[in-house]
């Protein structure tokens, strides 16, 4: 938030002007810092401003970038509290900017930085927390930061990549559905009441084109009103715990999809593993906070028991090995080689590496493939709409 604020100096020279901070009460705070007193401080509210929360929430390039120049600022030792209030300055997403400021009063009043990130666990993840966490212990935070913000970027380039590829087929779709909703409602009536006062016979795909119509008009609504309610069914069943289950299972399973997916998970198990052994945490703790950080209950549950064991005295590779079909022998063999070598974590992000090249490929072939194929889909619809509309039009004008 922004305050307007006139102060006196210790020589008495008045001053004006504006600063941010994330309450009335820290406004004052931080400009007593500077040796002025003040003697009038406004909140500036903008009636006519319009916050769109969708928008205001920080993404995972965001929190990279800001843990990234938070270890250079560390790394040049300037305090964690001066740190926080000068980047905060710098973010441009309001929510994320107050969050900061409120983080680096809860700082200035004496909670460890771990613990002010996890009072807003929405935007720093249990992960992220417990990194910072581990830094703390160590006296190594600034390097728990780098861990963390080339973690979040890689996230981020996959997150990216997925976007991307459907950006496309999705762009190709909407086109058609335009296309189709002009000639439905635009033209398909009038072509309708032209085939009316003619004796020709409209050719196939015109008489398909009208049935439809016909169809449509009188029992679209019902289509569309079961259409929407099939939605919205799937929607809250797929977000209920057992139906989360069925689709996790599903997702796996769909061909090219899946096998994606799969790669996906694996960057992420192997990644969040890796990240948190180096940084100095055991193992048995890097598989509990890795455990709350995969989305998928397959790999979840897999986890589970990968952590179960490990408590036990078993090796991850020991227990990976039984499930062939969610994590290949190549990454089995690979921990196995690091639980040997005792260079986990290096063998580990060596998979990352592998993997991450494994989905980009995927994803580039995926678009490109698709490119063509829909092109080509495209071109065919359109020329079908186009010969249902057209032919009738030139049988009528050769009646004439």
């Amino acid at each position: 938030m922004k305050y307007n604020y006139q102060a006196r100096t210790k020589e008495g020279k008045i001053e004006t002007g504006t600063v941010e901070a994330s309450s009335r009460d820290a406004a004052g705070a931080l400009l007593q810092k500077y040796n002025i007193y003040v003697t009038f401080l406004k909140e500036i509210k903008s009636p006519f401003s319009i916050k769109i929360k969708l928008f205001e929430k920080a993404s995972k390039k965001d929190l990279a970038i800001f843990s990234r120049q938070m270890a250079v600022m560390l790394d040049s030792r300037v305090p964690v509290v001066q740190s926080l209030t000068s980047l905060a300055v710098q973010i441009r997403k309001e929510s994320f900017r107050e969050k900061i400021l409120k983080i680096s009063q809860m700082v200035e009043e004496g909670s460890p930085l771990s613990e002010a990130f996890g009072v807003y666990s929405d935007t720093f993840s249990i992960f992220y927390v417990n990194l910072v966490k581990s830094g703390e212990a160590s006296g190594k935070i600034s390097e728990a930061l780098y861990y963390l913000s080339d973690h979040l970027e890689r996230e981020s380039d996959i997150e990216s990549q997925l976007k991307g590829a459907m950006i496309y087929p999705i762009f190709v779709l909407c086109v058609l559905f335009v296309v189709f909703l002009i000639i439905m409602l635009g033209v398909m009536p009038k072509l309708v009441e032209l085939l009316k006062d003619t004796t020709s016979k409209p050719p196939f795909f015109t008489t398909l084109m009208i049935n439809f119509y016909d169809f449509a008009m009188g029992y679209g609504w019902i289509i569309l009103v079961a259409f929407f309610l099939l939605i919205g069914f799937l929607v809250y069943y797929f977000r209920t715990k057992e139906g989360k289950k069925k689709f996790d299972k599903i997702s796996l399973k769909i061909p090219f999809f899946g096998s994606i997916l799969q790669k996906v998970f694996l960057v992420r198990f192997s990644e969040s593993v890796s990240t948190l052994v180096s940084a100095g945490l055991s193992i048995n703790k890097a598989l509990q906070i890795t455990r709350d950080t995969v989305t998928n209950h397959v790999y979840k549950n897999i986890i589970i028991e990968v952590e179960k064991n490990v408590s036990e005295g078993e090796k991850i590779s020991s227990v990976l090995i039984k499930y062939p079909e969610h994590v290949p022998i190549f990454v089995v063999q690979m921990i196995k080689v690091g639980e040997e070598t005792g260079k986990l974590g290096k063998t580990l992000m060596e998979i990352v590496n592998f993997y991450q090249k494994e989905v980009k490929m995927a994803v580039e072939t995926f678009a490109t493939l698709l490119e063509p194929i829909l092109i080509v889909f495209l071109g065919i619809t359109v020329a079908l709409l186009a010969v249902s509309v057209l032919s009738p039009l030139y049988g009528a004008l050769g009646t004439i």
